[in-house]
């Protein structure tokens, strides 16, 4: 009877070995908390086939928009933490829960796997509103005080720590227009019923190229390559308000540390590859891989900045 249990027992704890060290067997999902286009989803969805041929197993993009960011982590987070339901991760996984702390999740909740990239935004008006340099659009909005458009949605993105970095700093009021994320803004901007947006600049860089949309400035630490004449926020006297996005995965909290060293390597590898890093570079996204461990402290510096940020933000939001 020792003898059997004994085998028993080990064949218990060998279990788990044996799925983590042939993970994955079934296709692996990513939610995605904003909608299609959005600058998230895009750089997910580059990452994606190229991950799924490294792993031997497809990479499903599963959008899940709305609830300010906050609907996609819920989903990742009713499920199991073994490495088949990913979060594509952004500012937004850090922000949010120091917005709202009653989410009923945290940073804490997940588990770093890597970051894949940074991206600058834009500041961009539609070429109807009469303004071409930001001075111009501070004028108007100090002159119109409060009836300005923007789109929102939410408090937690890049851009939004960048326009509510800015309005503060430039002493003006917007009023703030909802949205679910991801492009749906887009038409409204492009029709004159918003006044101005700080848009992903791989979300905006063609509608600029095509004379469609007019950006006023950049807020990354440099100018883009892409857009050599439009000057940086820090440029422009704003350098509080610079603010660059970035992009990677998260797991929930307990994923096995094997199973995350795949997925990490899997996320190197498709970063390595020369074609997928030219389609970061030409949507306006800048490669920037860092490991599970970099990526951990690099969301410790993040949260930092973020509570500073939210301690700015109006109590009535």
């Amino acid at each position: 009877m020792p003898r059997l249990f004994a085998l028993a027992l080990g064949g218990l704890l060998w279990a788990p070995a044996l799925a983590q060290s042939d993970f994955p067997r079934k296709p692996v999902q990513i939610v995605v908390p904003y909608g299609p286009g959005g600058a998230v989803d895009v750089a997910v969805r580059i990452v994606a086939e190229h991950m799924g041929q490294s792993l031997g197993q497809p990479m499903v993009v599963l959008n899940r928009p709305g609830g300010n960011a906050n609907i996609g982590p819920g989903v990742v987070l009713q499920s199991p933490p073994d490495g088949y339901t990913l979060l594509a991760s952004s500012t937004a996984t850090v922000i949010n829960p120091l917005v709202d702390t009653k989410l009923g999740w945290s940073r804490d909740s997940f588990q770093p796997i890597a970051r894949m990239a940074t991206s600058p935004s834009l500041f961009v008006v539609a070429p109807a509103l009469g303004v071409r340099t930001l001075a111009d659009f501070v004028a108007l909005a100090k002159s119109k005080p409060g009836d300005l458009t923007t789109p929102v949605t939410g408090f937690g993105s890049a851009q939004a720590v960048a326009r509510e970095s800015f309005t503060r700093l430039a002493g003006i009021r917007l009023l703030d227009v909802a949205y679910k994320g991801g492009t749906s803004f887009v038409p409204d901007l492009l029709g004159g019923r918003l006044s101005m947006s700080v848009s992903p600049l791989n979300v905006v860089l063609t509608m600029v190229k095509e004379g469609r949309l007019v950006a006023l400035a950049n807020t990354g630490l440099v100018r883009s390559p892409l857009l050599p004449d439009v000057p940086t926020l820090t440029e422009l006297g704003y350098g509080e308000a610079a603010s660059n996005s970035w992009f990677g995965l998260h797991a929930p909290a307990g994923t096995p540390a094997p199973v995350v060293q795949k997925l990490s390597a899997a996320l190197r590898a498709a970063m390595d590859d020369p074609k997928v890093r030219l389609q970061f570079v030409t949507a306006g996204t800048e490669p920037g891989y860092l490991d599970t461990a970099a990526f951990n402290t690099f969301i410790d510096q993040e949260t930092v900045t973020a509570r500073r940020y939210v301690a700015t933000l109006p109590t009535t939001r």
